[in-house]
C-alpha cells in the first residue's frame, strides 16, 4: 500500500480528547436518542405525563361548562387555574375568581361513576379538553371568614361588613340576588356567588345544609387566572376596585 493511501486511511483509534470510556458513554447516548426518535409514542406519554403533573400541582386548564359565571366567563371558556395562588400561606380574597370542589357544601350526596369513564373524564379535564368532576365548581368570592354578608340594602345592594358593593361584573340585566340572605361567614370558609344570579347555583341555594353554603378553604382547588382559549376572549382577572373599600370583620355582626 502506498503512502497517500495509507494517509487517507482512517485512524480507528480514540482521539487524544476522547479515551475509550467518554467514547464508550457517548455512542450509548447517541444509541438512547436515536431509539427515541424512533418511538413517538414513548415521547408522546412522556409530554402527557408531563402536562399531567403540571396540571396537577401547578396549574390546570379548567372548562367553563356552564353559564352561571357569564359574562365573565362563557360556556366553552377555557380558564387557568392557578394551584399554586393559595398554597403558601396565602388565602382566597374577596372579588378573586376560585374553582373548588363542592363535595360536602355544595354537594351532599356519592356521585357514581363508572372508573373506567371516570379516569379518562379525569384525564380529559386535566388537559382542559372535557368537562370537569360534576363536584368542580367556579364562583366568585363574595365573603371570606368573619365577614357578614346581608342582601339586601334599599337599593337592592349586597353588603360586606355594612359596606354594599357595586358589582359592576354581574350579567347585564341581573339583580344582585332574588333571595335575602343575612349570614356571618365561619373561619375557614368562603361565601360565592355566580356572576350571573338568575343561572347560579351558589352558596345562597345550600343555606339551610351543613356549612349554610360556604366553602372550606381547604376544597379551593386554585384560582382562575386568565381565559386562554378562544383567543378572542383572552383576557386576565383583576379584583373588582370595589371590594378594596369593604372594612374587615368587626366580631359576630360586622
Amino acid at each position: 500500500m502506498d503512502t497517500d493511501a495509507q494517509l487517507t486511511e482512517r485512524d480507528p483509534s480514540p482521539t487524544p480528547d476522547q479515551g475509550p470510556e467518554q467514547g464508550s458513554r457517548f455512542a450509548r447516548f447517541r444509541a438512547r436518542a436515536a431509539g427515541l426518535r424512533h418511538r413517538p409514542v414513548t415521547l408522546l406519554a412522556l409530554c402527557l405525563a408531563f402536562v399531567l403533573l403540571l396540571s396537577t400541582f401547578i396549574a390546570q386548564p379548567f372548562l367553563i361548562p356552564s353559564s352561571s359565571m357569564e359574562n365573565t366567563l362563557r360556556i366553552g371558556d377555557r380558564v387557568l387555574v392557578n394551584k399554586l395562588a393559595y398554597r403558601f400561606g396565602s388565602a382566597p380574597a374577596r372579588g378573586d375568581v376560585v374553582v373548588f370542589d363542592g363535595t360536602g357544601s355544595f354537594v351532599h350526596r356519592e356521585q357514581g361513576e363508572n372508573p373506567v369513564t371516570g379516569l379518562l373524564r379525569g384525564a380529559g379535564a386535566a388537559l382542559g379538553l372535557a368537562r370537569p368532576a360534576e363536584t368542580d365548581y367556579v364562583k366568585r368570592v363574595i365573603g371570606i371568614g368573619g365577614d357578614h354578608v346581608t342582601c339586601c340594602d334599599k337599593r337592592g345592594r349586597i353588603e360586606v361588613n355594612g359596606e354594599p358593593v357595586s358589582e359592576a361584573y354581574l350579567h347585564p340585566g341581573d339583580a344582585p340576588s332574588s333571595v335575602d340572605f343575612d349570614i356571618v361567614v365561619p373561619e375557614g370558609r368562603l361565601w360565592v356567588m355566580g356572576d350571573h344570579r338568575t343561572r347560579s347555583s351558589d352558596s345562597r341555594d345550600h343555606l339551610g345544609q351543613p356549612g349554610g353554603g360556604t366553602v372550606p378553604l381547604d376544597k379551593v382547588i386554585g384560582r382562575a387566572d386568565l381565559i386562554t382559549w378562544p383567543m378572542s376572549r383572552w383576557r386576565t382577572f383583576d379584583t373588582p376596585g370595589t371590594f378594596d373599600r369593604i372594612p374587615a370583620a368587626a366580631g359576630p355582626h360586622g
